[in-house]
Formats: C-alpha cells, structure tokens, sequence
C-alpha cells in the first residue's frame, strides 16, 4: 500500500502569519513625472504640491526631491531624457551631421508620438500656465544649442552662422509638426501621415540650407547668355544688324563670312 506524500506547511503557514506581498516597482523619474501632469490638470499647476504628487506616485517625499530638484522641474522630465540620448546619438560615428540632426529631431517626434496621451495632457497644462510656456521655450533653445554644437564641432569648415541657421530651421520644423500631431484629433486619419511628412519637411530642409555647398543641379542645355548693344539712333538699321552678327559670331568663335 502506498503512503501519498504529506505536504509540509511553509514557515509562514506554520507561524501562522501571512506570506509578504510582493514588493511594488519603484516608478521611474518619467513615470513619477507623468503622474504629475495628470495631477496638474486636475487641480491645476499652482495648487498642486510636491508633496502630493510624491503619494499619489507612492514615492516618499526624500525620493521626489532625490528625482527632481522641484515641482518646476518635473512636467519636462521627458526631454531631459530625450536630450541624454541625443547626445548619444551624436557621439556615434555619422557619414553625414546634417542628416544626423534631422534624425536626432525625428528620434523626439518619435518619442512623444509614443507617449501621445500624456503628452496632450501635458500641452493643455502648458497653454494655460505662463511660468511653464516660459520653462518649454528654455527646453527649445536647449535642443537647438545641441543641434548647433554638434554641427559645429563635426564640421568645423562649415561656418557657424550656417549651423545655426540650420539647427533652428530643423528646430522649428520638428516643433510645428509636432503641434500638429498633439493638437489633431486622435480619430483624424492626417495624424498617421505627420511622420512622413515631418520627414519630407526636413529634407526639404536640407535642401533648401544645401550644407554641402553645392548649387541646385539644374537641367542640361546651351548656356543663356544676355547681350546688350547700345548704338547711336541715327545708325542704319542694317549696319546696326551687321554690327551685332559680328560681334555675336565673334563672342561664339564663328567665323564672320
């Protein structure tokens, strides 16, 4: 006859106490970041404390001000992010600069069509609170200076004023699509088609700086040089029409017959 197996209670059983629940991941800065925004547009930027976004993220108070120096800093918590990996990206080898900050500005478009959601939340807590439209003109300026150095610094030929030029003509371009993105519906069958467009917009971009100093190739065909002649108005007509033949012919290395 065979005896079954008798199953030995675990410790916590034969304590009589119940097993630890499994710890909770700690939020990331982003996640804690987007828990903000949700919590200014309920309540509003101003009334909303740091305190409460700390437990309304589960995170302690030491650990908010460990994540973000204040309240001010959390609601842009994303670009830092972005911009740590754009500098990654420009310290890679790249055959052509100018197409690397055209894809460092399309990596951002990317980013936040990834997180769609809380990034409109965020545009709306952004247009009605002026301190925060100031804070997003300053994180502007800051992917604009980045475009602009690594331009520099990988094209030290190229003269800076180019660079700068180009780096916030790439800038705004990427912004006024991005606008476009956030501020369409999300049942609007465009909105799928702002990622091809934001990339045809900045090649044309790239055309329209030519960074590699090259003139417009235009179509082939016989050169269309202008010549003015300047006779007295008593000179017969016909000498006057002898008189241009011959020099024409000349210019053009025929020979007068």
């Amino acid at each position: 006859m065979t005896v079954p197996p008798r199953n030995h209670p675990s410790s916590d059983e034969a304590s009589g106490t119940a097993p630890a629940p499994a710890r909770q991941r700690s939020l990331t800065r982003v996640e804690v970041a987007d828990v903000a925004v949700r919590l200014f547009r309920e309540r509003g930027y101003e009334a909303t404390s740091a305190t409460e976004i700390a437990e309304a993220a589960g995170v302690s108070r030491s650990t908010f001000f460990r994540q973000f120096r204040s309240k001010d800093d959390v609601i842009f918590a994303d670009h830092d992010e972005l911009l740590g990996q754009i500098a990654r990206h420009f310290e890679l080898p790249h055959a052509d600069p100018w197409l690397a900050v055209c894809d460092a500005a399309t990596m951002v478009f990317e980013r936040f069509r990834e997180r769609l959601e809380v990034v409109r939340i965020r545009d709306l807590v952004v247009r009605e609170t002026p301190a925060l439209r100031d804070r997003e003109t300053v994180m502007v300026i800051r992917y604009e200076r980045m475009f602009a150095s690594y331009l520099r610094s990988s094209l030290p030929a190229v003269p800076a004023l180019a660079a700068i030029r180009f780096a916030a003509a790439v800038t705004a371009t990427h912004n006024y699509e991005l606008r476009r993105l956030i501020r369409t519906s999300a049942d609007h069958a465009r909105s799928d088609d702002l990622p091809s467009e934001l990339a045809a917009e900045l090649a044309g971009v790239r055309l329209m700086f030519r960074p590699d100093g090259r003139p417009p190739a235009g179509p082939a065909g016989p050169a269309r040089d202008l010549a003015v002649a300047v006779f007295p108005a008593s000179m017969d007509p016909g000498d006057v029409a002898r008189a241009v033949e011959e020099r024409l012919r000349g210019a053009a290395g025929t020979p007068v017959t």
